[in-house]
């Protein structure tokens, strides 16, 4: 049976493509599993710094759930343990990065906005149109998008429906640059290149200070990174960036 992600590695960084063109890129089961799959496989191997998620092509990103496998099920509530992906997403210990190469609908964009950054081609449209079919959002849209563009704006697109395009949702803060189409997985290997360079613990530690944080009050939230500083300083990787520093060339991260 043949899968519908691809899984590479370049250097310290994997690249995750969805390959189910025929079906715009959909969200089904398989997805899920293999999704999941090749997270564990990615937590493993601790040469991976950096992982990109993005699609086959210019056109599509992710239009959102196969709708019509979901609806086939009987029981909703397994279809949404089956179908959900951004939860997957959110579970990496390594930085994600979207590279969204064309458009991100519904369930496709709530899977961008689990990612921690979102390279946007000039071509893509964005929305979570699910109000329109007597729907609402179910795999944390409705709890990422207000957390990362506000509650007013978060209402108004999902209350509409309506369809943004790449330099609307840059400029409402959905999405961190918007690139040329040809140019976009170049910009996006860089940028992960450069962050892979980092120690490892370092970025997982700060995208827990961030991500747990904002669940937290102030005071709380400052606990945590204060004890997540400290722990920092136990690590071989602190005292690597010391030596290297102090020797002028470029740290060798082992992410211990």
């Amino acid at each position: 049976m043949n899968t519908v992600i691809d899984c590479s590695k370049k250097e310290s960084v994997a690249i995750i493509t969805f390959c189910r063109s025929k079906a715009r890129n959909t969200i089904g089961p398989r997805m899920s599993a293999e999704l999941k799959d090749i997270r564990t496989e990615i937590q493993r191997d601790k040469t991976v710094k950096v992982a990109v998620l993005t699609g086959e092509g210019q056109d599509v990103f992710c239009k959102g759930t196969d709708l019509a496998e979901f609806y086939a099920l009987e029981n909703k509530a397994d279809g949404i343990a089956l179908f959900s992906v951004a939860s997957i997403i959110a579970a990496f210990d390594c930085p994600t990065i979207a590279a969204i190469n064309g458009d991100a609908i519904g369930q496709g964009l709530e899977l961008a906005l689990a990612c921690d950054l979102r390279i946007c081609s000039q071509k893509a449209a964005l929305a979570m149109p699910q109000i329109t079919a007597g729907e609402m959002p179910w795999d944390g849209g409705t709890q990422r998008l207000a957390r990362l563009v506000g509650r007013a704006k978060a209402l108004e697109l999902i209350l509409l429906g309506e369809t943004v395009d790449a330099p609307e949702a840059h400029r409402i803060g959905l999405v961190h640059k918007v690139i040329p189409p040809d140019d976009l997985m170049s910009v996006v290997m860089d940028l992960a290149q450069k962050m892979a360079a980092k120690s490892p613990l370092s970025l997982a530690y700060v995208k827990e200070a961030i991500h747990k944080g904002m669940d937290l009050t102030l005071q709380q939230g400052l606990r945590l990174e204060a004890d997540l500083y400290y722990l920092i300083h136990t690590t071989e990787d602190r005292t690597e960036g010391i030596k290297a520093f102090r020797e002028k060339r470029r740290p060798q991260f082992k992410g211990k």
